[in-house]
């Protein structure tokens, strides 16, 4: 008998099991050279269905030197121009030739190889996915009812993590290291498993590196040159959650079956996102809503019902495409991480689709700033509506996210009303975290209650070293704009004052409040700039002097007040000298109100200090 095998029954491996099993004992095995040459070029390229294929080839060998069949290679080798026509079918080509060529049983477990070769006229036997039940695998003796994941490398003990998610930890499971040639048979198992399974395929393959998801197991295989030696990593999950099993279920039960239809759970690797996201798909799946999800890898373990998609040629913004023709109620999107996929995200959620998004964050500010980064903050709560942040397998804080015009808390006096995403804690209704625009800049800041009017003094530096640390940074910042001393008084966490001379405060702050955003954007801290003339207990709280014919202004602990009694209800150009400052309109009192540590104000004082007049001239 003679057979000639394609490349997919030789990386299959089920020839050799053939074999073994006596069914084609003594046969003739023809390997066209084109199947060699394609398993030569995916060993090169790192691919593991190369080595594995190559493996099967040596088995073959062994077995022609045991007089167990007789093994030949027929055939020329393909030519660059063929394997650019590959994707076409020439190489496929060539393999059936061969099998023309010795009037040979052609064997494959390519579908279309079948069908053409039928077509052909050739004696053809296809090998159907294998269904039903499997031996277990090498890799499952690692594994017991605790195991979470299991890390074999060469030449180091193999590992595993076991226990619950609050208290996992890493247990050696054997003194004596493990070697290449075990890691080898494991990855050509695990291979061939996959391409039987039918809940078995490979994710991801490149250059040292196959991923593979049979069943629940993900197993990742590294090699040389991606890796510094063989390594196979099987992780599984370890728990099966409903949504009821979670405190705070009522809570998401209420957003996602109502309008708050943009959720993202964050949390650190580990943590139980996954288990979380599934839970709440195969929640609404069971309340009559169509759910789909965005996986790659997919290692969402949900119903059949629920179909799981992975980056369509590469893309997941060609998912993406898909899907809207699909028209799902709700598309869980597991693993943001480019910032394609966050834009997909958004420009699904816009469109008025449900979407559950998954994101590595070891807090809500840091899942917030990776989203701001990459959209515009404006159109946020439009997109999420709902942050879950998991931490141990649990949900520890559900926050909502609005949108509100406000000054922002922590900030400068001088800023004035503008958009700003609150970031709600549900259980305390208290604002965690604003983001706003700042001169440009996106800014997400973590807040606290609100301070007092007069701030404390900051506590000792020793006890708080991390207090002392910004107090340094903040005046070598500040130190910038003044030569003379900055005196640092850190309120909270995220907020400090800052006291210079009063000639250097315009500096300081900047045109439009730039050098102090820059500032506050760098080092994550709200930043109070403020005159050294405050300092003074002995000034009065209140002065008035006489600036112009008629004009005077008033200067108290807060403010700046131009009063000119005969501008009434006026618009008035306000000048210094010669010079042209701004224009404002003169309230019904006779006043004019600015806040005393602005720019404009703080560029009267000086104007007036240097002996130029203020005037005013309605417009």
């Amino acid at each position: 008998m003679k057979i000639v095998p394609d490349t997919s029954v030789v990386i299959d491996g089920r020839i050799t099991s053939m074999i073994k099993s006596g069914e084609y004992s003594g046969a003739t095995i023809i390997i066209p050279e084109a199947v060699v040459a394609e398993l030569e070029a995916q060993a090169n390229q790192g691919r593991e269905i190369g080595f594995s294929g190559l493996t099967e080839l040596q088995e073959l060998c062994r077995m022609t030197a045991e007089n167990t069949i007789e093994l030949k290679f027929s055939g020329e080798r393909p030519s660059l121009d063929q394997v650019k026509l590959s994707s076409g079918g020439e190489i496929d080509a060539m393999i059936r030739n061969v099998a023309l060529e010795h009037g040979a049983q052609f064997i494959t477990s390519d579908l279309v190889q079948a069908e053409v070769a039928k077509a052909k006229g050739l004696d053809v036997t296809y090998m159907r996915p294998q269904v039903g039940d499997f031996s277990p695998l090498s890799i499952d003796q690692f594994f017991d009812e605790e195991t979470v994941a299991v890390y074999l490398k060469e030449r180091v003990p193999p590992l595993a993590k076991k226990g619950k998610l609050r208290d996992l930890r890493l247990v050696t499971l054997r003194e004596n290291p493990i070697a290449e040639h075990e890691l080898k048979a494991m990855a050509q198992e695990i291979l061939e498993r996959a391409k039987r399974d039918p809940d078995g395929f490979i994710e991801l393959e490149r250059r040292g590196v196959t991923v593979v998801q049979i069943g629940s197991l993900r197993i990742s295989i590294t090699r040389r040159p991606f890796a510094d030696g063989m390594e196979i990593s099987a992780v599984r999950p370890l728990v099966d959650l409903s949504l009821e099993d979670y405190t705070m279920a009522p809570e998401i039960k209420k957003r996602i079956l109502g309008s708050g239809r943009g959720l993202l759970i964050a949390g650190p690797p580990g943590s139980g996102k996954t288990t979380l996201a599934q839970s709440i798909a195969t929640f609404l799946a069971d309340h009559d809503f169509i759910v789909k999800t965005m996986e790659a890898p997919r290692d969402l373990q949900v119903p059949d019902h629920i179909t799981q998609y992975t980056a369509l040629d590469g893309s997941m913004a060609n998912t993406a495409e898909a899907l809207l023709l699909v028209r799902p109620d709700y598309v869980v999107f597991d693993e943001l991480r480019k910032t394609e996929d966050f834009t997909v995200f958004a420009d699904m959620r816009l469109a008025g689709m449900g979407m559950i998004g998954v994101v590595h964050a070891m807090g809500v500010h840091d899942a917030l700033q990776r989203f701001c980064n990459r959209i515009d903050y404006g159109v946020l709560p439009q997109v999420i509506s709902t942050v879950i942040f998991v931490s141990k397998g649990e949900i520890t804080k559900v926050f909502d996210v609005d949108l509100t015009m406000k000054v922002p808390a922590g900030m400068s006096s001088e800023m004035h009303l503008r958009p700003v995403i609150s970031v709600r804690n549900h259980s305390t209704q208290e604002v965690e975290i604003e983001i706003f625009r700042y001169d440009g800049e996106t800014l997400v800041m973590p807040i606290q209650k609100p301070e007092p009017e007069e701030p404390a003094p900051a506590p000792a530096p020793e006890e708080n070293v991390a207090w002392k640390l910004a107090e340094k940074e903040i005046q070598r910042e500040i130190g910038r704009y003044t030569d003379g001393q900055v005196e640092v008084r850190i309120v909270s966490d995220n907020k400090a004052v800052v006291y210079i001379d009063d000639r250097d405060v315009p500096a300081a702050i900047g045109k439009g409040g730039k050098n102090v955003a820059a500032i506050v954007n760098k080092l994550g801290i709200g930043i109070d700039i403020r005159p050294r003339s405050e300092l003074e207990t002995k000034k009065p709280a209140e002065e008035e002097m006489l600036v112009g014919s008629g004009i005077r202004i008033r200067i108290d602990k807060k403010q700046l007040t131009i009063l000119s009694q005969e501008n009434r209800g006026k618009i008035v150009d306000v000048f210094a000298g010669k010079e042209y400052l701004f224009t404002a309109t003169v309230n019904e009192d006779g006043e004019i109100h600015l806040a005393k540590n602005s720019t404009i104000a703080q560029e009267m004082i000086k104007r007036y200090n240097e002996g130029e007049t203020i005037r005013l001239r309605p417009v």
